[in-house]
């Protein structure tokens, strides 16, 4: 799926524009909005790249915001993982240069909560909070992160612990019992409850440096403490 600015029938989009990345599968999703008018449906894209993701992001982003519009951006925001180490890590490093580079917001939100904003209100949504989100590792364990609906938190969704590396479910039982949910991305859906987050975050006054904003890695090269 892929949509450009230009030309679109969401013609009513203007700058500064909200930019959108994430690539916690194997599937890039953009995603621009015009910032602070989030009434307005954005333009979103997704392209299964797999491991081609290095050579193709910036085209990529380019199909959704060309290169000569960057410098209309005025709010970023990124999946932070967990997912695999070379794509988290090449939209974190795109999203943290264009934040610096631009002075403008970054705001970070890992892909697990998003997953979590998305399934509560689907048709299908956990019956019970809170909740697991969980994704199995070969060899290596679960990641799951546990999420609960809260009206105090950012749109609703509150990250009570965020995701890391468990040996099996019973640690996740041991830890807090709460029905487990499969961690499954959905592209461009999870880009649209990015920008959605993002927005939120502005409309709140989040200052959102870039500085802060790194990749989760569960399984990272420096076992956790």
């Amino acid at each position: 799926m892929t949509e450009s600015w230009k030309g679109s029938s969401k013609g009513a989009l203007r700058g500064p524009w909200l930019l959108a990345l994430h690539s916690s599968s194997e599937v890039l999703g953009v995603g621009i909005q015009s910032l602070g008018t989030p009434e307005l449906a954005p333009v979103l894209a997704s392209f299964p790249l797999g491991r081609g993701l290095a050579n193709a992001l910036l085209d990529c982003v380019e199909q959704v915001l060309p290169a000569s519009h960057w410098g209309e951006v005025g709010r970023l925001a990124v999946a932070t993982g967990p997912g695999g180490f070379t794509g988290t890590r090449l939209t974190l490093a795109l999203a943290r240069t264009l934040a610096q580079q631009l002075t403008v917001p970054l705001h970070g939100v890992s892909s697990f909560h998003l997953i979590a904003h998305r399934l509560w209100r689907a048709p299908e949504r956990p019956l019970a909070a809170p909740f697991w989100l969980v994704q199995e590792l070969p060899r290596h364990g679960l990641v799951a992160g546990l999420y609960e609906p809260d009206p105090g938190a950012p749109r609703g969704m509150a990250e009570r612990l965020a995701p890391r590396l468990y040996a099996d479910a019973q640690a996740l039982a041991t830890t807090a019992p709460a029905p487990l949910w499969p961690a499954t991305p959905k592209l461009p859906d999870d880009v649209a409850e990015l920008l959605a987050c993002a927005q939120a975050a502005a409309a709140a006054g989040h200052a959102a440096p870039w500085q802060p904003v790194l990749p989760l890695y569960p399984t990272g090269p420096v076992p956790a403490p």
